[in-house]
């Protein structure tokens, strides 16, 4: 700390590349530049993988366990499809086996410079402000911290979470659950089975065809012997503290409300994209403008991993998928530096 008491900058930090991420792609990536023997340091505003810790408490993956590793590394589990902690795990480890330079809690504020030299300014997690130096990016930053808000009156009392982690705080109460996917249906589910008095809202004319099968016909089972009730084709209209409207096909509908479940998807952060000159390509879709070959925007020097290379069409991309963008990335960036080097020389 300064004599004014401030937080003093550090001296910059120098790198051949920086990973904005440390979610699953973001771990592959830095484990594959640095196999390509380049120094890399991954920055994450929050903990390591901070979907998954964000997950609900008890979820199983849809997935099986190989799918998901990454870096070669085995993922042991004695169930067909691995646990959320299971998967905790998994990741810690990985980490620890490539000895990976993570900086957690730590948000990036700004990027400047160019191809070559760009300059990303963060504030670490005790408060001091942070300067990294890097010829390369890898932006593997995901989705799921940033929800698709209602836009309703109301949305914004503190009944109203984005988020579904476990059921027990809600026993007995009247919860709405916004959505006809697999989040939703999962928390409906879990909710009505700890207890809760579960209302399900969505606008489309039953569950979406896209809820897992061995999940569809449980929630469908539960809203026809009305254990669940469900409005379909319906969308909510306004907030309030003790009741929540709905449009239904019928009308208005004023049902008793105490908390409110709005499962109603993510998306990419367009906005920090867009302010680095990364263009997105359709109003709809959003999709970042990249190589599909190399997976270098239209940036140069700026690549992009993971989820956010889909746009808003966020059910393209998984970790399944997604985990294989580093062997792209740093396959081009191996050539690329070297012939900067060479050129340098």
């Amino acid at each position: 700390m300064s004599s004014d008491g401030t937080n003093a900058a550090l001296a910059p930090e120098h790198f051949d590349v920086v990973v904005v991420g440390a979610g699953p792609t973001g771990l592959a990536c830095g484990i594959d530049v640095k196999r390509a023997g380049l120094s890399v340091v991954n920055i994450d505003k929050g903990c390591l993988v901070n979907s998954l810790f964000h997950y609900p408490s008890n979820m199983t993956f849809f997935t099986t366990p190989e799918l998901l590793e990454i870096g070669d590394l085995p993922f042991s589990s004695p169930n067909q499809k691995p646990t959320r902690q299971e998967a905790l795990e998994y990741y810690r480890k990985a980490a620890e086996h490539y000895a990976l330079d993570v900086r957690q809690y730590e948000p990036v504020q700004r990027i400047e410079g160019s191809d070559g030299n760009f300059i990303l300014h963060t504030t670490d997690l005790h408060g001091r402000k942070r300067e990294y130096r890097a010829r390369k990016l890898i932006l593997a930053t995901g989705y799921y911290d940033r929800p698709n808000y209602m836009h309703v009156p109301g949305e914004e009392l503190p009944k109203v979470m984005h988020y579904y982690r476990e059921p027990h705080p809600f026993f007995g109460l009247e919860v709405l659950v916004v959505g006809g996917k697999n989040s939703a249906a999962i928390a409906a589910l879990e909710l009505w089975r700890h207890g809760a008095r579960v209302t399900l809202a969505y606008r489309g004319a039953g569950m979406s065809p896209s809820v897992k099968y061995w999940i569809k016909p449980d929630i469908e089972n539960r809203i026809k012997a009305g254990q669940v009730k469900a409005f379909f084709n319906s969308s909510v209209r306004e907030i309030a503290p003790d009741h929540v409207v709905l449009n239904t096909p019928e009308g208005e509908v004023t049902i008793a409300n105490d908390y409110v479940f709005a499962m109603t998807g993510y998306h990419p952060d367009f906005e920090f994209l867009c302010s680095l000159g990364i263009q997105l390509r359709g109003d709809a879709d959003k999709k970042p403008i990249v190589d599909p070959e190399t997976l270098e925007s239209n940036v140069p020097g700026i690549y992009l991993a993971g989820v956010i290379v889909a746009g808003m069409r966020t059910s393209e991309i998984f970790i399944e998928n997604g985990r294989f963008h580093g062997q792209q990335i740093a396959a081009d960036l191996k050539k690329k530096l070297r012939q900067e080097l060479s050129v340098a020389e």
